[in-house]
This record gives structure tokens, C-alpha cells and sequence, in this order.
């Protein structure tokens, strides 16, 4: 029975056991702590490892982040990528407690908690260093958690396992991150991007703030003064600091080498090319053809309605050649539609023979004789041709622009611009544009911040919390009719934590 109850603890904080793998071995492990080796560095490994899946698997945290937004869709192509409506129901707003997307990216942010607040215990003798890299790695699932489900299970760091973990629901979970990343930043080193730092954990502090509005009411959220003064007080330490700057090359951002090529990086998810490295491939292969360089799997697209929000001359659309990339393969990053061509200028087809042109138009159930090629392809990671399985790019998570945009958003919001440049709205956002060869904007308000953060991060997993801040999540978009629910603005908490700690409640609605 004690067995039995470890591993229902363990699930609530998102630590599923499945197949017929050795059970009692994963588990002892995972409750004494010495998995991966015991020690403190091979825990703190453990802890990034585990980010990986939720943050770059194509169906976690980023499904449920893009594919419930206006910027994807995953059309059913004839007997390819039916799963059951799985996808469809993302763009739709008709999930509900069993969809396994929710219930694994719920899970997979648990086990970067469990690992991180392991690593506290005593026993393991972590430096200052290690344990303040392991709390914001927790700070930052917990915030994900918060974004996505509003509530926080968790359990000090030594506490016994066979007790029902604590919850923090909304503010008082928000409250509790910022404490938490306040508490270690000094203790952070100053990067590099691919470990938590001091910059990345202001980032976090910035994004607490500028969504604490929308954590206390979501379908109305009011954005405070003082939270959005913290806000720019917080990107100007990132300004000031001199260390980022805005790229001329845009897809320098997630190409091979990043790491070194931008300038813009502040916390990723790091992939060693050859070695070890998440899912970020899923980024080109979910959309590329079967016909393509790589031979993908032909699934998602964005909407015509998305793509129609930039201008022509927008080198983030793409349509330039990239170098590794285009000599290779033909593929020029950005969004591919008409016709494709392989790296010698040769037209391609689809497998029945037609040109491979992407079409504008895309449904959410394809048939007929041009189901293979419906659909605007997204290349926002540029290939990497070099590394086999294990690809060199690294998982971007936060940028330096997004620092710009949120300082931008905060001064429209009520905040009071500060003598750091660049210091009102529309500099904030050409000072985005026009380092990329991109016209600057005559003006901005909100819902013109709106369509430039969709522009700028298209296809980086933020696009469902934007959309919800700025009221926009549950209106009617291309291919979903009708206003939905309130409750979507949340998702379900999965039935089986539900039923592994009775501290959890149902969100509304579900």
C-alpha cells in the first residue's frame, strides 16, 4: 500500500510511470534521489533534461499554446493527422480533462519540479549557485502551470512523499514565483543563454508582471500602474546591461549555432548538435512535405488571415535564401507558399504527381486531389542538415526583442516611460523593426502591439497568452466560428491528478 501511494503522490506532481518498464527501480530512484548519479550536478542536469520535452516537443506546452491561437492549424489530411480530432479540437476551443496533450504537458512541467525541488534536500550539499539555477527552473514550470491551468501543486523540499501535495491557485501562486526569483537572481550567474541567469530571471519577474492582471481575471484582467512600472524597471536593467542587440538576420535567432550567431538569446533550451538534444526538429518537420529536404510529415500550416497581417517586404516572412539551409534543400525560411523547389531550382510534386505549391487555403478536414499541399508552411528554425537526429538548435524561450515589445506594452498600459532608451512605444517596437531592414511604423497602440507581436513571434509558443492579455483568445478566427466559452481560457486540470490529490479542483466549466 505505502508503494501504491508513492507513486499516486508522484503522479500529482506530474510524474507519470507507464509501459512495462522496471517501476520499483524508476521510483526508488525518484524518491531517494539518486537517480542520474546522486549527485547534485547530475540532478541539476536531470532538471534541464526534463524541460526539454514540454518546451520543444511539437504536442506540449507549444500545441497548446499555438495550435489554440489564430497563427496554426493541423488540417486532417485524408488518413494523415486525424488522431482522433486531437488537433482540430485545439483550434476549435473543444478540449476537454482527457485530452493528452493537456494531461502530458501538465505531467512533463511536474517532473521539472519535482527534480528541481529534489535537488534542495540537504543531502545533496548543492552550491548557492545550483540550487538558485534549480529554483528558477522551477519558477519557471510553475509559471507555465500558472499560465496554462491556474493551479500550482508543490511540496517542500523534503517533504514526505507519501502526503497530498499543497496547492497555490493564482495570485498567491504568482506572488510565490516572484518571491522565488527574487530571492535567488543574485545567486545566478550572468549566463550563457542555455543556463538559467540573472537576465532570464528578470525576463520571468517581466512577464509576472505584465500578465499578474490577467492571473487575477482573465476574462477582464485590469493591468495596475505599479505592476507595469516594474515591468519597464525590469527591461531597462536588460538594456542597460548592453549585452543584447537586435540581429540584421532574423532566422540567426534559430539556426544551427544560435547560440552563437544571435545576439538576442537570453534564456533557451540548449541542444548540443551530434550529442543530445530535445524535439526541436518537430518545428520543420511538422510542416514540411514528405517531398521536401527533410522528407517531413506534412502537417501544419498557419491561416491565410495570419500571413495577410505582414507586409510583403517583411524579411520575417521570409523568402530569402539562407545559407546551409537553401544550397542544401531549396528551402528559404519564413513561410513557404507557391511553389517548391529543391536546392537546383528543380520544381517539386507531391506524391500523386501535382506541384508541390502551398496554397493559401486550408481546411480543418482536407479531401480531393490537393489535400497534400493545402496550407502556409512555417520554416521559423532554419534546418540544420549537419547534426543527425540530435540538431544544433537551440530552443528559444527569451529574447531580447521580447524584452523591447513588453516595455513597449507596459508604457501603453498606464506605465510611466523612464529616460533609458529606447523610451516610448513606437521606438521600443522600430527599434525591433528597423535593425532587420523593416520600414519603421508611423504609430502604435495596443491592437497595432497586438499584430506586431504576432509578427515578430510567430511560432514561438507564446501566441495563447498574448491573445488571452489582450482579449482577444476567445473571439471567432479563421476556421473556428462563434465566440467561445470562458472556460477555455484555462485548461483543464487532467483527470488523473484530479484523482491522485484530492487538493486539486476542476477549473470551471470543465
Amino acid at each position: 500500500m505505502k508503494k501504491n501511494k508513492v507513486v499516486i503522490v508522484l503522479a500529482s506532481l506530474g510524474i507519470a510511470f507507464t509501459g512495462c518498464t522496471k517501476l520499483e527501480e524508476k521510483l526508488n530512484a525518484s524518491v531517494s534521489g539518486q537517480g542520474g548519479g546522486g549527485t547534485a550536478a547530475s540532478v541539476l542536469k536531470a532538471t534541464y533534461d526534463a524541460l526539454r520535452n514540454p518546451v520543444q516537443g511539437q504536442d506540449r506546452f507549444w500545441a497548446l499554446q499555438e495550435h489554440t491561437s489564430d497563427e496554426v492549424v493541423g488540417p486532417t489530411r485524408g488518413g494523415d493527422w486525424d488522431d482522433n480530432g486531437i488537433w482540430r479540437v485545439l483550434h476549435n476551443h473543444k478540449w476537454d480533462a482527457d485530452h493528452g496533450f493537456v494531461r502530458d504537458t501538465y505531467n512533463e512541467f511536474g517532473k521539472v519540479i519535482f527534480n528541481a525541488t529534489d535537488l534542495l534536500r540537504p543531502s545533496f550539499s548543492a552550491t548557492a549557485q545550483q540550487q538558485a539555477e534549480a529554483r528558477f527552473l522551477r519558477a519557471y514550470a510553475n509559471f507555465a502551470w500558472l499560465d496554462g491551468w491556474n493551479q500550482c501543486p508543490y511540496r517542500e523540499p523534503g517533504g514526505s512523499p507519501l502526503d497530498d501535495p499543497k496547492v497555490r491557485v493564482g495570485t498567491e501562486a504568482l506572488d510565490y514565483i516572484i518571491a522565488e526569483v527574487n530571492a535567488i537572481i543574485n545567486d545566478l550567474p550572468t549566463g550563457p543563454a542555455g543556463r538559467a541567469n540573472k537576465n532570464a530571471a528578470r525576463v520571468l519577474l517581466m512577464k509576472c508582471y505584465l500578465n499578474k492582471g490577467v492571473i487575477t481575471n482573465r476574462a477582464a484582467p485590469v493591468f495596475a500602474a505599479a505592476d507595469m512600472n516594474q515591468v519597464i524597471a525590469l527591461a531597462d536593467q536588460i538594456i542597460s546591461s548592453g549585452s543584447f542587440s537586435i540581429g540584421s538576420n532574423y532566422f540567426d535567432n534559430f539556426a544551427k549555432n544560435n547560440d552563437v550567431l544571435s545576439t538576442e538569446l537570453i534564456f533557451t533550451g540548449q541542444n548540443i548538435g551530434g550529442s543530445e538534444s530535445g524535439n526541436i526538429r518537430s518545428r520543420w518537420f511538422c510542416t514540411l512535405h514528405y517531398n521536401q529536404n527533410p522528407s517531413g510529415w506534412n502537417g501544419f500550416t498557419t491561416l491565410s488571415d495570419f500571413y495577410s497581417k505582414f507586409d510583403a517586404a517583411d524579411p520575417r516572412r521570409g523568402g530569402n535564401p539562407y545559407p546551409g539551409v537553401t544550397n542544401v534543400s531549396g528551402i528559404r525560411p519564413g513561410f513557404l507558399v507557391g511553389q517548391q523547389f529543391n536546392q537546383n531550382g528543380t520544381a517539386l510534386n507531391d506524391r500523386k504527381g501535382n506541384p508541390l505549391a502551398f496554397t493559401p487555403s486550408v481546411a480543418l478536414k482536407e479531401t480531393g486531389n490537393n489535400l497534400e499541399v493545402t496550407g502556409i508552411r512555417v520554416i521559423k528554425y532554419p534546418p540544420d542538415y549537419t547534426s543527425g537526429d540530435n540538431v544544433d538548435n537551440d530552443a528559444v524561450l527569451y529574447r531580447y526583442a521580447d524584452v523591447l515589445m513588453m516595455k513597449a506594452e507596459a508604457i501603453l498600459r498606464g506605465g510611466t516611460p523612464t529616460a533609458v532608451a529606447p523610451t516610448t512605444p513606437l521606438a521600443l517596437v522600430n527599434a525591433v523593426r528597423t535593425p532587420r531592414g523593416i520600414a519603421a511604423l508611423p504609430s502604435i497602440n495596443l491592437d497595432g502591439l497586438i499584430d506586431e507581436r504576432g509578427r515578430e513571434f510567430y511560432w514561438e509558443g507564446m501566441r495563447r497568452q498574448d491573445m488571452i492579455r489582450f482579449g482577444k483568445f476567445l473571439l471567432a478566427k479563421q476556421l473556428k466560428p462563434g465566440v467561445s466559452d470562458n472556460k477555455y481560457l484555462l485548461f483543464p486540470i487532467p483527470n488523473e491528478q484530479l484523482a491522485a490529490n484530492p487538493n486539486l479542483k476542476q477549473n470551471p466549466g470543465y
